[in-house]
């Protein structure tokens, strides 16, 4: 298990243990802002120099909007993810979810706030490998406290609505890159979090199993009306935002509103039985092998 794994998955204990600390699941504020960013700065020391990563970053994101952090490698967009989801402190600055400040929380407290209000899709899907992809798509609601019944019957539904039905006992080990994908989307909905978070979530895909996960995660985010943060270098996948915020050495220099974005809306068949939906879905293609680092 990773650093970021640890971290994100730490040991759930006993089902319902942190019930009494729990925070309350977080609701958008009065004018739909969901998640604030406040003056964010982030310096590094690396010997004797320092190394500005982020400089006075402030932004905006409303509920159900679906934003990309567009940048090229070294922009501080993977940065700029990583304090937004509490996963590192900025140097100065507030980030502000729902009306909660997440810089301001102890690590004990963003744990439990990061089970209740945010999910994760990464570019090396970071799945247990030792579990099953059902195994793996209910891990959130064990951490939850949700009985074992109810979340696999919850994880199973959540796989055939990815079109993995019949991957359910396979292990990553398994699967495809691009299955390996379907599972990460699946364990990131499932319990419907305020905020989703995809940290370069094609990287390691080809271009074809590329168009097949995006159009996936733009449904899913539609589908339960969720904001969904996209961190990429590639401005193809820009395009199926609602928003693109361009960041370079930084800095934001550029937030406009993308009026092209693909797909518009979601397919009417995604609510149809698994039969009927699994005549349309294909095998994802193999992932590319080798690109196991996140860039940026």
């Amino acid at each position: 298990m990773t650093a970021v794994e640890e971290r994100l998955h730490p040991s759930p204990g006993p089902p319902g243990k942190d019930s009494a600390r729990r925070p309350k699941k977080a609701v958008a504020s009065d004018d739909g802002v969901i998640l604030q960013v406040r003056g964010l700065r982030k310096v590094y020391e690396v010997e004797d120099e320092k190394v500005v990563a982020l400089g006075k970053i402030s932004l905006q994101i409303k509920k159900g909007e679906i934003c990309c952090i567009l940048g090229t490698s070294g922009s501080g967009k993977s940065t700029l993810l990583n304090i937004m989801a509490g996963l590192e402190k900025p140097t100065r600055g507030h980030v502000i979810i729902a009306g909660r400040e997440v810089t301001a929380m102890s690590e004990k407290e963003l744990a439990v706030f990061r089970r209740q209000n945010i999910g994760f899709i990464f570019q090396s899907y970071n799945l247990m490998p030792q579990d099953t992809a059902l195994e793996n798509v209910a891990m959130p609601l064990v951490f939850k406290g949700v009985p074992k019944k109810e979340r696999e019957a919850r994880a199973k539904k959540m796989l055939a609505r990815v079109g993995l039905k019949g991957r359910m006992k396979h292990r990553p080990s398994q699967m495809s890159g691009g299955q390996q994908q379907r599972v990460g989307i699946a364990r990131a909905f499932i319990s419907q979090p305020p905020v989703v978070f995809a940290d370069e979530p094609t990287g390691n895909l080809d271009s074809h199993t590329t168009t097949e996960v995006m159009e996936m995660i733009v449904r899913m985010a539609r589908r339960y009306h969720e904001t969904l943060i996209i961190v990429t270098h590639d401005g193809d996948i820009a395009r199926y935002a609602d928003r693109i915020v361009r960041l370079v050495d930084g800095a934001i220099v550029s937030d406009t509103e993308n009026v092209s974005v693909v797909p518009r809306e979601e397919p009417e068949t995604v609510d149809q039985p698994a039969q009927t939906q699994s005549k349309r879905t294909k095998p994802l293609a193999d992932s590319k092998q080798g690109q196991n680092q996140t860039k940026g």
